[in-house]
C-alpha cells in the first residue's frame, strides 16, 4: 500500500501555492456566474483571487444564507453548477437544508482520510452513519470505494445484528460515530462473538481521549476527520495523531467569530471553507466550528497546513450523539408549549456515550408529556427535567455543554 493518497499530499509550499492560483479564480468565476450568489461576489476581480489571503475581500456565506437562498430557488439555493437532476444523490439535513451528493471518484474527499486510516483492499468496512436523508453513509461509503475497500452498509441501530455481522463476515474496519464502535464491541463480548476490527475511521462527534485509549487497548487504531455535510472532508488526522491536516480540495481560513477577518496565526477562530468542487463550489463557508492553525507539518509527511481540530462552536450550537442541536430548535421546542416558559439542553457524559438532558421550566407536569416533542423538536431524544420557573440561570445559554475535551 502506497505511503500517501496521491502526491498532492506532499506538495511543496510553493507548488501548492502555484496550482492554487491557477485553480481558485476558475472557481471564484464558476461561483460569480451562479444565480445563488446574486450580488455577493458581483463585482470582485476573480482574477485577483489567487490564494487564502486574498479570499480575506470577499464575504461569508453562513448556514442561514443557504437557508434563505434554498426558500428562494429551491433545492440548492443557485449553488451549484448542476441542476437538481445532474446529481446522483440529494441529502436533507436538520434546517431544512439540502445537499447535493455525486458518485464520481472521491467526491467527497474521503478517501484521503481513509487512505490515512491505513483502509485499502482487502479491508471489510462496516459503515456505520446514517444512509437515511443525511449525507454521512453515501459519504464514507464513497470514500470506501476510492480506497478499493468492501463496505457493509450497516447504518445505525440494530446492535446485535451488527455485532453478528460483523464476526461472520470477518470486518476489518469500523466507520462511524465515535462512541458507537464501543457499543458493538460490547455487545459482540456479551454474545460471545470474537471480533477481527483493527482499525476505526470516525467522525460526527468528539473522539475522547479516553474513549481512544480504550479502542488502542483493545487493538485498534481509531483516527478521526472533520467533514461537513455541505462541505465532504475538511481536515483529517494521520497515524501521527497531531492536529488534522487539511483536505487538498479545501482552503480553510480561520476568522475571528462572526465576521471575516483573518485572526492572528495560532489563535483560535470560527473556521472558514472555500472548496474546489466545481459541481458545488462554496465560497467562504463558515462552519460555526472553532479551531486553531498549528506550526510545521505533520511528523507523517504531509506538508499541508494542519488544523488542532474541533475545539467548540462559535455559538451556542453543539453535536450531541452525532447530531446537531441549534439555539433556534430549542426556541420552537418552547414556543410548543404554553406552559414552557424557558429550556436549556445539557450536553453531557456517562461512561463514554453522550447524554443529552432537557431542562424544562414548567409548573410541574410528567416530563414524559413532553417526549414527543423534544424528539420531534431537537430529532433526538434525551432525559427530561421539569424545574420551576426562574430557576434557569439567566446567562443567556440555551445549550449548556459540559463534556470536556481535555
Amino acid at each position: 500500500m502506497n505511503r500517501y493518497f496521491d502526491s498532492l499530499e506532499i506538495r511543496s509550499a510553493d507548488e501548492r501555492a502555484a496550482a492554487l492560483a491557477r485553480v481558485l479564480p476558475e472557481q471564484i468565476a464558476r461561483a460569480q456566474a451562479l444565480p445563488g450568489y446574486g450580488k455577493t461576489l458581483r463585482g470582485f476581480d476573480a482574477a485577483r483571487i489567487t490564494g487564502p489571503a486574498d479570499l480575506a475581500e470577499l464575504p461569508v456565506l453562513r448556514k442561514s444564507d443557504l437557508g434563505r437562498a434554498q426558500a428562494e430557488a429551491a433545492p440548492f439555493g443557485g449553488l451549484t453548477t448542476h441542476p437538481v437532476q445532474g446529481f446522483a444523490h440529494v441529502f436533507q439535513s436538520p434546517g431544512p437544508i439540502y445537499e447535493p451528493g455525486g458518485v464520481d471518484h472521491d467526491w467527497w474527499r474521503m478517501g484521503r482520510f481513509l487512505h490515512a486510516c491505513g483502509i485499502g483492499p482487502g479491508d471489510i468496512v462496516q459503515n456505520c452513519f446514517s444512509y437515511h436523508l443525511v449525507p454521512a453513509g453515501m459519504i464514507f461509503e464513497n470514500g470506501t470505494r476510492a480506497v478499493g475497500a468492501a463496505v457493509l452498509p450497516a447504518g445505525t441501530g440494530q446492535t446485535e445484528l451488527q455485532a453478528r455481522a460483523a464476526h461472520d463476515l470477518g470486518v476489518t474496519t469500523y466507520a462511524g460515530t465515535p462512541d458507537y464502535l464501543k457499543v458493538i464491541l460490547d455487545k459482540a463480548d456479551e454474545m460471545g462473538l470474537p471480533l477481527k476490527i483493527a482499525k476505526a475511521a470516525v467522525g460526527g462527534g468528539a473522539l475522547f481521549p479516553s474513549l481512544r485509549a480504550e479502542y488502542a487497548d483493545r487493538g485498534i487504531t481509531c483516527l478521526q476527520c472533520y467533514a461537513t455535510a455541505d462541505l465532504g472532508n475538511i481536515a483529517y488526522e494521520s497515524a501521527a495523531q497531531e492536529g488534522m491536516i487539511v483536505d487538498e480540495g479545501v482552503i480553510v481560513e480561520i476568522v475571528t467569530p462572526g465576521t471575516g477577518n483573518p485572526v492572528a496565526p495560532g489563535e483560535v477562530g470560527e473556521v472558514v471553507v472555500t472548496t474546489l468542487n466545481p459541481d458545488y463550489p462554496l465560497i467562504r463557508f463558515a462552519t460555526g466550528d472553532l479551531s486553531a492553525v498549528m506550526d510545521g507539518d505533520s511528523p507523517c509527511g504531509r506538508t499541508n497546513m494542519r488544523i488542532r481540530g474541533w475545539m467548540g462552536r462559535a455559538d451556542q450550537t453543539t453535536k450531541i450523539k452525532g447530531m446537531f442541536v441549534r439555539p433556534e430548535q430549542v426556541a420552537a421546542l418552547v414556543a410548543r408549549h404554553d406552559t414552557i416558559t424557558r429550556a436549556r439542553v445539557i450536553a453531557s457524559r456517562e461512561g463514554e456515550a453522550d447524554v443529552m438532558t432537557v431542562r424544562i421550566e414548567a409548573l410541574g407536569g410528567d416530563p414524559d408529556c413532553y417526549a414527543g416533542t423534544v424528539a420531534e423538536m431537537l430529532k433526538l431524544k434525551g432525559r427530561i427535567e421539569i424545574v420551576p420557573p426562574g430557576s434557569l440561570p439567566n446567562d443567556g445559554k440555551v445549550i449548556e455543554d459540559l463534556r470536556s475535551y481535555d
